[in-house]
């Protein structure tokens, strides 16, 4: 791979250390995603309208909270996806959400409207 590549779009963001896709990262598994100050949001906007509950500071590595997302996934019996360390559940599923994390052991807010 180039050294000098500033802006590639077929991979998607890639990491400033090792050059390879977000997703895929080496060097960055070692490190925690979240800050552990964790909220949970509903969104809309730039969505087409449908509803999405995002999941933000979980303090996980990459790998485990892509684990931990299924858990979630599971819990409210709908998909999502984990995206630049945050987890999006497709729907309003923000009390369920809240009460699976006080039962993980996290210290969850919600946040916005």
């Amino acid at each position: 791979m180039k050294k000098n590549l500033v802006y590639s779009t077929d991979k998607g963001r890639l990491c400033p250390d090792c050059h390879a896709p977000i997703s895929n990262c080496e060097c960055n598994s070692g490190q925690t995603v979240g800050d552990g100050n964790v909220k949970i949001k509903r969104e809309i906007k730039g969505r087409g309208g449908k509803t999405v509950t995002t999941i933000s500071g979980i303090p996980l590595k990459q790998t485990e909270l892509k684990v931990f997302a299924k858990k979630l996934k599971q819990a409210c019996g709908t998909g999502g996806a984990v995206k630049s360390g945050i987890i999006e559940i497709q729907g309003d599923h923000r009390e369920k959400l809240l009460k699976v994390l006080e039962d993980e052991g996290y210290s969850a807010k919600l946040a916005g409207d």
